[in-house]
């Protein structure tokens, strides 16, 4: 189905049905409090009347027709004057709707618009699903056993790193938050090398210098994961910025969490896009809690979705738990970012399955019957599962088989990552100053006077 269909608003809603609601009355978690309304079953893409390049929505007042006496004529642009006194609304009537492609028993919904997808690429989005799946399980019961020292599982939000990665080309750039590593999954980092990261040994692209799971490869083109929140967002819209200087048939992508809309960069982030008309891809997963904190406690907006509206960004909200309705909003705002030359902004409501960190409880903040209904009525793995199932392209027998090859992959590469030694104590100065200042020689010196004080508590090898 072509792109300008998805554009379309669907004419059968009246045909879909709505999901069950929970068993329990969500709490705190304003997006959630009505899982019908966040999950309409149909797509909007908001238009953003300052683009040269996108024709305007037919004004219900054409301006040729109104008293020049009436109007106002700005820098901005042209206003109608009006003698009534009328406030914009603080929030539109209705939510926005949440575009969709299949329901939750993996089924295609009636009059669906989306981007068809090959046996090949729908495969290769369900094994990689799965195996990131089991990557989370594994490397969680590492960090319990104290093998390493921090992790962060993306369970529950699955969909939104394959199908998403695979809606991209590997020219595009990606700045990550912490929960996307299965876009690197996708585009061919390995188990082994995911291993190295977590346990920082000397095969750790960061040398050790990060926490586990801050990942990052220059050769695939995903910038290293920094903790700070959403400060890769305005980095993102530079690199955009040069992607359009230098003509390239490529767009940036940044992932952030609905937290990350609380802060500065968020704005100061979308508003620079639509001004400088760059091709970035703002992808927000609003999985209701930051940490501990819920939306109802951050923002009083509609989600994240209508403040794209508000800085002139065309923006639209995805089922996150839906890989078909990823995959199509992606590959759709993909081409408009790259045609068009312009920010896209995607909110994809989701649900954040697993603790926080493996340093959060999250059963201290949310019901934990909330948490188990999430986790079994609206897993995007399974649900995507029965949609390759129909089609004929999946089976048990090869379910059974990956899993088992995915876990014993795991392991082997845990053990190995294990046994590589640390790097050199030293290179924790190197690589930042082409001359170091003499504010870190002096913090290099005294580091190595304290090895030299204390060797029972230092490997011998280490030696500054």
């Amino acid at each position: 189905m072509g792109l300008p269909s998805m554009i379309k608003q669907s004419s059968c809603l009246s045909s879909l049905t709505h999901p069950q609601k929970p068993p329990f009355p969500a709490r705190n978690a304003q997006n959630f409090r009505d899982p019908d309304a966040n999950f309409r079953m149909t797509a909007t893409l908001f238009s953003a009347r300052r683009f040269k390049s996108v024709k305007a929505e037919k004004q219900l007042c054409p301006l040729d027709n109104v008293d020049h006496n009436q109007v106002l004529d700005l820098p901005g642009g042209k206003v109608v004057l009006t003698p009534e006194m009328r406030f914009i609304s603080e929030s539109p009537v209705e939510r926005a709707q949440c575009y969709r492609v299949l329901d939750n028993d993996g089924q295609l919904i009636m009059c669906s618009n989306f981007k068809k997808v090959s046996e090949e690429i729908a495969v290769k989005m369900y094994t990689d699903m799965v195996t990131l799946q089991t990557m989370d399980a594994v490397f969680y019961e590492a960090q319990r056993q104290g093998r390493i020292s921090f992790y962060a599982t993306t369970i529950g939000e699955e969909a939104i790193n394959i199908a998403s990665a695979a809606a991209l080309t590997t020219d595009d750039l990606v700045f990550p938050q912490y929960r996307e590593p299965g876009v690197l999954l996708w585009r061919g980092f390995t188990l082994q090398e995911f291993a190295n990261q977590c346990f920082g040994n000397k095969a750790d692209y960061g040398k050790g210098r990060q926490m586990p799971i801050h990942y990052g490869s220059s050769k695939l083109n995903y910038f290293t994961v920094s903790a700070t929140i959403a400060t890769q967002l305005p980095h993102a819209v530079g690199a955009a910025y040069s992607l359009k200087m230098d003509r390239r048939n490529a767009c940036v992508i940044t992932y952030f969490g609905d937290g990350g809309s609380s802060e500065g960069d968020f704005h100061a982030a979308l508003n620079f896009s639509a001004v400088m008309e760059v091709p970035v891809i703002f992808f927000c997963r609003n999985n209701g809690w930051a940490i501990s904190t819920p939306t109802s406690d951050q923002f009083r907006s509609d989600g994240v979705v209508g403040r794209g509206r508000g800085y002139g960004v065309r923006s639209i909200r995805v089922d996150g738990n839906d890989a078909l309705a990823i995959y199509s909003a992606v590959h759709a705002a993909r081409e408009m970012a790259i045609s068009e030359c312009r920010p896209i902004l995607i909110e994809a409501l989701t649900y954040r399955v697993g603790h926080h960190s493996t340093s959060d409880d999250s059963t201290k903040y949310r019901p934990v019957d909330e948490i188990e209904w999430w986790r079994s009525a609206r897993d995007p793995v399974a649900r995507f599962r029965k949609w390759i199932e129909s089609n004929g392209w999946w089976c048990s027998e090869a379910e059974s088989e990956l899993r088992n090859n995915v876990r014993e992959q795991l392991l082997h590469a845990i053990q190995v990552a294990e046994k590589v030694e640390k790097p050199p104590l030293a290179e924790l100065f190197m690589d930042v100053y082409d001359v170091p200042p003499s504010n870190l020689c002096e913090q290099e010196k005294l580091l190595g006077e304290t090895v030299r004080r204390n060797p029972q508590y230092y490997p011998s090898d280490v030696s500054l």
